[in-house]
């Protein structure tokens, strides 16, 4: 067995370990696409540095077991069309499309290489309910409105809501994944729209603060 091959193997040991943890229950193929999708991440990283993490160990607990915390917020059967905005390298959406294929996601980014890259890891792993979005958030204006609206590390609370109030359906979630929790943004939010709940995460294999904050329209 070579290194790499190892290597992979201990990555997805940790990656199941950690999806115990958050009660998720992948099949081997979805493993394997994860963990193939790190290391793809990992080898346009050392030309775009996309993402300032570059170990894969860390990698999978801070970009696959993070973004796989919001699994158990999205299972409700009612939310078929999620849109990650500011998705960046595919975090969360990339993750969560490919451990829940029967719902449709669209990323959504302004960085031209990061698209690239998504486009690269959709066509390798044969992912089907991804749609791919060049542009800016408040510049799309897509033919049906969205379920959920998630963003992590995009921007502040208002303004994710302000730049993406007119993506969400009116019974729809913007769902925001934060470190602390962002007392400061809350107090701020723009009329329209009213703080639904707050929840706490705990992530394998992270230590720090990880909160959900929901928002919908008032």
């Amino acid at each position: 067995m070579d290194k790499e091959t190892k290597n992979s193997k201990l990555y997805k040991q940790q990656l199941e370990q950690g999806c115990q943890k958050l009660g998720l229950q992948l099949s081997s193929i979805q493993y394997d696409r994860l963990i193939n999708y790190l290391q793809q991440l990992k080898q346009w990283n050392q030309i775009y540095n996309f993402t300032a993490i570059h170990h894969l160990q860390d990698m999978v607990n801070l970009h696959l077991l993070d973004s796989l915390s919001l699994v158990s917020v999205l299972l409700d059967k009612t939310i078929s069309r999620i849109i990650d905005v500011g998705t960046g390298a595919g975090l969360p959406g990339l993750v969560l499309a490919i451990v829940m294929p029967d719902k449709q996601f669209t990323l959504l980014d302004a960085n031209g290489k990061k698209i690239r890259f998504l486009k690269q890891i959709k066509h390798d792993l044969q992912l089907d309910n991804i749609n791919l979005q060049l542009t800016r958030a408040e510049q799309f204006k897509p033919d049906q409105c969205y379920d959920r609206v998630i963003s992590r590390a995009f921007a502040s609370l208002p303004d994710m809501l302000c730049q993406t109030s007119h993506l969400v359906c009116q019974t729809g979630q913007f769902i925001a994944m934060k470190g602390r929790y962002p007392e400061s943004e809350i107090a701020c939010l723009p009329d329209q729209f009213i703080l639904l709940n707050s929840q706490a995460l705990r992530v394998p294999g992270i230590a720090a603060q990880r909160y959900l904050i929901y928002v919908g329209l008032k």
